[in-house]
């Protein structure tokens, strides 16, 4: 059975394309993927990921204007945490994806016998 899909209009697809662009930026994914375990504060996130406070609060901005983590205040402190729970599934459906692929991938970068190796 396979699994119809509607077609979007064209502020559907803005939106959808936005979305995919909040999650293009490698740092945004890192701080996903430490926010999958829980709360965190940006000192924390800072120290996890070993670089700035505002490089930090730049992206965490971002998710947040994004709708994808929601942040609240504890005294001086700003602590976030995943506002979207489809963030999950999404994850767990692109690092599937990619395993199945791993070994195809890995197949295609080998070169072929009998071709000499440059380099």
């Amino acid at each position: 059975m396979t699994e119809q899909h509607l077609p979007f209009g064209d502020r559907a697809l803005e939106l959808i394309a936005h979305r995919f662009k909040l999650l293009s930026e490698p740092t945004r994914l890192r701080l996903l993927q430490l926010l999958m375990t829980g709360e965190k504060s940006v000192n924390e996130l800072v120290s996890a990921t070993n670089t700035t406070q505002a490089n930090i609060s730049k992206h965490l901005g971002i998710l947040a204007d994004g709708g994808l983590v929601t942040r609240r205040k504890v005294g001086i402190s700003t602590i976030y945490r995943i506002a979207d729970p489809s963030i999950f599934t999404l994850c767990d459906l692109v690092c599937h994806s990619l395993q199945e692929r791993g070994e195809e991938v890995l197949q295609l970068l080998r070169p072929d016998e009998g071709e000499e190796q440059t380099g």
